[in-house]
């Protein structure tokens, strides 16, 4: 019997942007510091695959289909990837390695919720009461 907790995934947004006083150079090898992490951290099961997100978009909503979100926005999401780990305090210890804190990036890491939604039981899109 194994003493490690079981793996559950945590999903890990990227937020914010580049420190205004970084050198494009100082960004790139803060950038290429970043997919050289990665790549250690998918490799020993740690981290599995995310993306950048590409500029523009549109915002969906009861109201129609409108243009944004834009980067004057107050939060900035500039890309995903899942880490693995025993718990959230450990997602969040990886996470906190990460080259790009340095240049101004911060990032959320949220539990990957495995059931499915009910209206039934509390979740991240129950509105508060009281």
């Amino acid at each position: 019997m194994s003493n490690n907790p079981p793996k559950s995934e945590y999903l890990l947004l990227s937020r914010g942007q580049w420190d205004r006083d970084k050198s494009p150079q100082e960004i790139q090898a803060t950038i290429d510091a970043f997919y050289t992490w990665h790549a250690h951290l998918v490799a020993e099961g740690k981290f599995k695959p995310g993306q950048r997100l590409a500029t523009g978009g549109k915002v969906v909503s009861r109201s129609g289909i409108t243009d944004g979100p834009y980067s004057e926005a107050k939060e900035v999401i500039g890309g995903y990837w899942f880490i693995v780990a025993g718990s959230l305090d450990e997602a969040a210890a990886i996470a906190a390695d990460n080259p790009c804190l340095a240049c101004g990036l911060n990032f959320v890491i949220r539990p990957i919720e495995t059931e499915r939604a009910s209206a039934f039981r509390e979740a991240n899109e129950t509105p508060a009461r009281g």
